[in-house]
């Protein structure tokens, strides 16, 4: 995975290196992660990755607003970036879900904007209004940009 997460903000392990991965931490944190070269099937590759997993952790009711958030997150990944995409996700013991998408692009993403007619540049603008909270980190050879997702049933 590419960049550093703000996963130690949330008292979360940082990700080891790998592909695709799911795994149970020793201190029962639900983890997965995946790494997707920079090309236009990496969105719908990680909504399907994202989804599949929601569904095996049974948090069918957020998976829809991961999913966006996610597609939204490794597009501007893919718009701005030339490297690999990370994308991790973490289920909190606090009712929420973690998730991060790094790439190798160290500036931190903009929000903006957007005017009625534009097609882009609302991405940002809607994670913050979906997530209980988000943000950037950068790190040695990148940045992660992260968000969480109240899943109490």
């Amino acid at each position: 995975m590419i960049g550093v997460s703000d996963s130690a903000a949330a008292g979360v392990p940082e990700p080891g290196s790998g592909s695709a991965r799911r795994r149970a931490k020793a201190a029962g944190a639900a983890t997965a992660e995946w790494s997707f070269p920079a090309d236009p099937g990496a969105v719908r590759t990680a909504r399907t990755a994202v989804r599949r997993v929601m569904d095996d952790w049974g948090l069918n009711g957020a998976a829809d607003m991961a999913v966006l958030l996610v597609s939204e997150l490794v597009t501007n990944s893919l718009r701005h970036a030339s490297g690999p995409i990370g994308v991790r996700m973490v289920l909190l013991s606090s009712d929420g879900l973690l998730v991060e998408v790094s790439d190798p692009l160290p500036d931190p993403p903009l929000e903006r904007d957007a005017a009625p007619d534009d097609e882009g540049g609302r991405g940002l603008q809607l994670v913050a209004c979906s997530s209980r909270r988000w943000g950037t980190r950068r790190g040695k050879s990148g940045k992660t940009v992260w968000f969480e997702l109240s899943v109490a049933g």
